[in-house]
């Protein structure tokens, strides 16, 4: 017994010491792991603690402050005009709004991921300017680690020479590459799968936030969150095989969307985003679908797909070396079957959301959406609703919705490949 109670007390002791220690001990200010606004809980990064902006219309300084050194490569891209960054990848810890107010020749400017081991900036200017010096300073006199981009405006003809002698890099990770080479390993034969694969396109992304509520919620994250679901409802059956053009807080170039689904066989190809109408323009509600076409439906139709098709421009992409097997492409080349098909999975899909969300007045649209234009994918893009409206941006954000919905589009999945399955067999 006496024993016994010994046990007790030392016990008891241990645990009291340890809660008064764990009491005492300050909270870290560093994280040997960072968690980003997506959930995302990744090796530590450098941090970006704030981006400001000096100088006039002739001279501009872009400064950013860092918690360590960072490598940085700056090049500039035209029509629009734009400077882009790339770094390593970092985690922007930056106040909302950041960005939206220029100074001097830069008009605004977003940031974010552009893949995994590497970041993005992208600077729209005023007009015409050169990198005239890029530089990371080390921590001194009390000041972190900056990095500083400092441009001068230039005539058209200055800018575009500059532009044709520029050496940009290709889109690849910043971080992690390995040194030396390794061993392959043997690859196994991999299982043969049969089932039709779904490629759910969760719209924009790191850099690209798409639309904004004014309440601060993004259209990358919240289609994203919809997207992750309906995997998730429609993985449950077992029936098809899912592929997602992104599962995280990064961005993808349009072409690179498409390569996906025609790279995977695509039998069925979904682009998820959320609406927003400029101010002034009135009040809009309700989810649409949207196929492609060469002539918009309406005049909606087309201020949207202008829009989504910016999408390249805003994450820095260089629209003038964009493969041709997408840019060229023309809805009279593609083929019949896959255009009936987007319209018949379209009116299933509508016919479903409408038992669990609420739609827009007119809401199968088409117009041409350069994320549509695999030639041999049926595809249709869904607008969730409008994040300017109140109403849907409540629904938006609520997970009860999210569910009815998710089992909506997940419901029409399976309507549609039931439809060709019947009709493959009985083609008459």
């Amino acid at each position: 017994m006496a024993r016994r109670a010994n046990h007790k007390f030392v016990l008891g002791a241990v645990l009291g010491l340890a809660f008064l220690a764990a009491f005492l001990t300050p909270p870290r200010v560093a994280l040997a792991e960072d968690q980003d606004a997506t959930g995302a809980i990744h090796a530590r990064v450098p941090v970006v603690s704030d981006a400001r902006l000096a100088g006039d219309e002739r001279q501009t300084r872009f400064i950013l402050d860092l918690d360590k050194e960072v490598s940085v490569r700056a090049f500039v891209l035209a029509d629009p005009y734009r400077v882009v960054i790339d770094l390593p990848q970092v985690n922007f810890r930056l106040p909302a709004g950041t960005g939206t107010q220029g100074r001097g020749l830069i008009k605004a400017f977003r940031y974010g991921l552009v893949m995994p081991g590497g970041s993005r900036i992208v600077l729209d200017l005023t007009g015409p300017a050169k990198v005239e010096k890029s530089y990371v300073l080390g921590a001194a006199n009390g000041q972190p680690p900056r990095l500083v981009l400092e441009l001068e405006t230039v005539d058209r003809t200055a800018f575009v020479q500059a532009l044709a002698s520029e050496d940009r890099p290709q889109l690849r990770a910043a971080v992690g590459a390995s040194e030396g080479k390794v061993a392959d390993a043997p690859v196994p034969m991999p299982v043969p799968d049969d089932r039709p694969v779904v490629v759910l396109d969760p719209g924009h992304g790191g850099v690209d936030n798409g639309t904004q509520a004014a309440s601060g919620e993004s259209e990358k994250v919240l289609v994203l969150d919809f997207a992750l679901a309906l995997r998730d409802q429609i993985e449950k059956s077992g029936k098809y095989r899912v592929v997602m053009t992104r599962t995280d807080d990064t961005f993808i170039p349009l072409a690179d969307r498409v390569r996906v689904a025609r790279n995977n066989s695509a039998a069925l190809f979904v682009s998820i985003h959320a609406d927003a109408l400029p101010r002034g323009e009135g009040d809009a509600q309700g989810a649409t679908v949207y196929t492609l076409s060469d002539k918009a439906s309406d005049a909606e139709a087309q201020r949207l797909a202008d829009a989504e098709n910016k999408a390249d421009a805003i994450g820095g992409v260089n629209l003038t070396e964009e493969p041709t097997e997408v840019a060229d492409i023309l809805i009279d080349l593609a083929q019949r079957e896959t255009k009936t098909f987007s319209n018949r999975f379209a009116r299933i899909l509508v016919a479903e959301m409408k038992q669990a969300a609420r739609m827009h007045k007119r809401p199968l649209k088409s117009a041409g959406f350069r994320v549509l234009k695999a030639p041999d994918v049926p595809s249709v893009l869904i607008e969730l609703g409008y994040v300017t409206n109140k109403g849907d941006l409540k629904h938006l954000v609520s997970e009860d919705w999210r569910s009815k919905t998710v089992g909506a589009v997940a419901q029409a999945v399976d309507g549609f490949f039931g439809k060709r399955v019947v009709s493959t067999a009985n083609p008459n």
